[in-house]
């Protein structure tokens, strides 16, 4: 009787790790097989489940993250797309830690003031070089801003891609322009941003000329406005 209930409950065996014992006769770690009822083989199967599928889940999201490539300025009339400057991966990188700013600010836009700071937050960059060697620094920028913006509501939050502001719109505008104006070839660098950001009455100028930037600084980045970072193999 009692062999025939053992056999209906159908007993699986799930080994179990022991800690090694200090004798004269092994050191190895010993590895014990319980029984366990078919209860709990289905609770750890509903358990493994749920952590395959939260794995899934979490990829799936992973892989809905957009990245750009460009920079939303307006296309300029009569040009083809083919003849269109890029921006370089500087600027594109400088543009997302725009954005970014612009959310932990919770700010509801993307202005001048946060492509200033992107272009510091990226820092390899030329232009970025040039302002805190002037002393303008990203500290320096975040101040100023919230002296001149304000802080945000602590219960706003702030979109995924903050939309631009008319200001900052127009000084990317500006930067596609003058590349095209320049008639050289290469790519839309940070210098272009940053002299598009001067270029504009905005916050991004008003706190420029706060930390010491003026017109003569602006042309000694029009000099090496074509690059975007210099390299040395010393």
């Amino acid at each position: 009787m009692a062999a025939t209930r053992m056999n209906s409950l159908s007993l699986s065996l799930v080994p179990c790790s022991l800690p090694a014992q200090s004798n004269c006769y092994s050191l190895e770690p010993k590895t014990l097989f319980l029984p366990v009822s078919p209860l709990i083989q289905l609770n750890l199967a509903i358990k493994r489940s749920n952590a395959t599928h939260s794995v899934s889940k979490f990829t799936r999201r992973a892989t809905t993250a957009t990245v750009s490539f460009s920079l939303p300025a307006s296309k300029p009339e009569g040009v083809s797309p083919d003849k269109l400057p890029k921006w370089s991966a500087r600027a594109i990188k400088s543009f997302a830690m725009a954005e970014l700013e612009a959310r932990k600010l919770k700010y509801p836009n993307t202005g001048t003031e946060a492509l200033l700071m992107g272009i510091l937050i990226e820092g390899t960059n030329i232009a970025a070089r040039f302002l805190r060697a002037n002393g303008i620094t990203l500290f320096k920028v975040r101040e100023e801003t919230v002296k001149l913006l304000g802080k945000s509501d602590m219960y706003f939050f702030s979109p995924e891609h903050p939309p631009l502001t008319e200001s900052a719109q127009r000084a990317l505008d500006w930067a596609v322009a003058e590349k095209l104006k320049s008639g050289q070839s290469g790519e839309i660098t940070t210098g272009h941003l940053l002299l598009a950001i001067w270029s504009e009455e905005s916050a991004g100028r008003k706190i420029l000329a706060t930390l010491g930037f003026d017109g003569e600084k602006a042309k000694e980045i029009e000099k090496t406005v074509d690059n975007d970072a210099t390299f040395s193999y010393k």
